[in-house]
């Protein structure tokens, strides 16, 4: 791994391999040029720590990298009914795999970036492996490192498990204990209905979630990016997608509404030794609570950069919000209106045009 490079990336699953696709098209050498440091063992960013029953006809969208198809790579499309047999934890591994082989990136793993710190006109970037200066940095480290669960009044008395998605392997590992289901989000649909089929469930979230019964269109998706985008800009942290765009009625979700799994119940108002408690006092007791309260941006390591304002968010800037307005010298990829996977090709492409031409390095085509 070279020590003194142009452009560091930190991160190698989707966002972070745009990234280096792009900075490869734009003329910088891989390795003399640039470096992608993967804290993982392997390819495949979070999917291959993902559950076993998470098949590529059940996750919310894997999207193709930048100059090459998923489905002929893996030979299946999301598509296709077959896609319910195969696992997103091995496909998508494989496919980012051949991604980096094909076109060379270079990628070191497993590297765990422990700080980055400004020295001058260069950023010191602190691994277990070494110590790596560049002159710009793509920052793709997305979320799944940091799951997020929320304090509630007596968490510590609670004597049963809790556990987050981060976590969950298997609906089999609930049989038999009463599992209360926490979040609003697709993957808490998602495990509820799993989990429902071996045991019994209760499902709370803070507000009532809202289904969407008509087809995700691209306007809907559009609207939804903008809205994180203008908090980005703004300098607030990112808001939830789903908020905006809503839960799809997937014939899974249709089938747990018919089973009557989707009974909802507001939020309780804190932790008892075997349950939980509502603030009118009723109370429930439950064997496990299966925190599905969603992921944090995973940026502790940049905490000596001050980057963030006063209210938690970072000020953003650049054609598609990756850049940080204060060090144009940064950008975040996979960070706010970029999450998705759709949205993490486009914003690796801007912030790889971007960084090449703040840096004066070669022009992009």
């Amino acid at each position: 791994m070279n020590s003194e490079v142009d452009v560091a990336v930190i991160g190698a699953g989707q966002a972070g391999l745009s990234a280096a696709y792009y900075l490869r098209r734009f003329g910088v050498e891989p390795e003399s040029g640039f470096v992608v440091l993967d804290h993982a063992p392997g390819p495949g960013g979070a999917w291959q720590f993902r559950w076993p029953s998470l098949t590529l006809s059940t996750v919310n969208g894997v999207h193709d990298l930048p100059g090459l198809g998923f489905a002929e790579t893996v030979g299946v499309d999301p598509h296709d009914p077959e896609a319910a047999l195969v696992h997103a934890s091995s496909a998508v591994p494989h496919y980012f795999a051949t991604y980096e082989k094909q076109f060379e990136l270079p990628v070191h793993r497993p590297v765990h970036t422990r700080v980055v710190c400004a020295r001058g006109e260069r950023l010191r970037i602190e691994t277990d492996s070494g110590v790596v200066s560049a002159r710009g940095l793509i920052n793709a480290t997305g979320t799944w490192e940091r799951p997020f669960i929320p304090r509630y009044p007596g968490a510590e008395s609670f004597t049963g498990r809790q556990v987050h998605t981060r976590d969950y392997s298997s609906a089999q590992d609930f049989a038999g204990q009463h599992v209360l289901v926490v979040g609003g989000g697709i993957s808490a649909v998602q495990l509820l209905d799993e989990i429902s089929r071996v045991t019994t469930t209760t499902w709370v979230t803070r507000r009532p979630p809202e289904f969407r019964d008509e087809p995700f269109t691209p306007e809907i998706g559009r609207a939804a990016v903008a809205l994180v985008e203008d908090r980005v800009r703004r300098g607030l942290p990112p808001g939830s997608v789903v908020s905006v765009t809503g839960l799809p009625v997937t014939p899974a979700i249709r089938a747990a509404r018919e089973r009557g799994v989707l009974a909802r119940q507001p939020m309780f108002s804190e932790i008892t030794e075997d349950g939980v408690r509502w603030a009118d006092g009723h109370e429930e007791k439950v064997d496990v609570i299966l925190w599905c309260t969603g992921f944090r941006s995973s940026l502790d390591h940049l905490a000596p950069l001050r980057l963030r304002g006063p209210g938690g968010g970072i000020t953003m800037t650049g054609r598609l919000a990756t850049q940080v307005a204060s060090d144009p010298r940064i950008h975040l990829v996979g960070y706010g209106p970029s999450s998705s996977t759709i949205g993490a090709n486009r914003a690796g492409q801007a912030a790889a045009r971007e960084l090449t031409r703040h840096l004066g390095l070669p022009a992009p085509t």
